[in-house]
């Protein structure tokens, strides 16, 4: 009975430690867009040294949950949660990987206007970060009408990113000048549209996690 009750608490703590991670994660995202906005180059390596923090954290959680696995032999709804810990963590990972490649890009600039209004890639940031929040708060209320929410978020983040690369690939072609800039700003919107699938990924694993049945949200 006492090794049920400190696993249980075990497991506790592992949740919160991955919400931790989660707001390690959106804290690099929000300041990756102010690099971009700011051409902020102090602030990037910022993002940068951040990014170890959120890999250790990776690395111990995997750990951690493997261990339980192993040693505790969890059954049904506790090894579906398990299971989510370790596949979240790697999208936070990756989440994260992208936020530091979004502030490598102002890095690879010398100082200088943008060649258009940052319009887009800001509101595209605004939904990604919401959906960052959203799946971690799904995960946190066992939440799964939330986790499908994410689907539909995804969507308006699919559509900014395609009418982003219209545009600067006209401006590109119309502009021969502006082609490093317009091939940067392009890599910072790919960017924010892989955490978003990413972001929907948590959604997918929190509704197993609820429900033991794996449903796509990237559809």
């Amino acid at each position: 009975m006492e090794a049920r009750r400190q696993f249980h608490n075990d497991l506790e703590v592992l949740q919160q430690d991955l919400l931790r991670m989660g707001a390690l994660v959106e804290e690099s995202i929000f300041k990756a867009v102010r690099v971009l906005t700011e051409q902020n180059k102090e602030l990037a390596q910022e993002v940068i040294r951040g990014d170890d923090q959120i890999d250790q954290m990776e690395i111990d959680l995997e750990t951690r949950s493997l261990s339980l696995i192993a040693l505790q032999q969890p059954l049904a709804s506790d090894l579906r949660i398990l299971g989510t810990v370790l596949k979240a963590v790697t999208d936070l990972e990756r989440m994260a990987d992208h936020s530091v490649d979004m502030a490598k890009i102002i890095l690879q600039m010398d100082s200088q206007p943008w060649i258009k209004p940052l319009i887009d890639i800001p509101r595209m940031a605004k939904l990604v970060e919401t959906m960052v929040r959203d799946g971690l708060t799904a995960f946190i209320r066992r939440d799964v009408a939330m986790a499908e929410s994410l689907a539909e978020l995804d969507d308006q983040v699919d559509t900014l990113y395609r009418q982003i690369f219209q545009e600067l690939l006209l401006l590109m072609i119309s502009t021969p000048s502006s082609v490093q800039q317009a091939t940067l700003l392009l890599l910072a919107a790919q960017n924010l549209e892989r955490i978003g699938d990413h972001a929907t990924n948590i959604g997918e694993w929190v509704i197993y996690m609820v429900e033991g049945v794996r449903r796509d949200l990237n559809t």
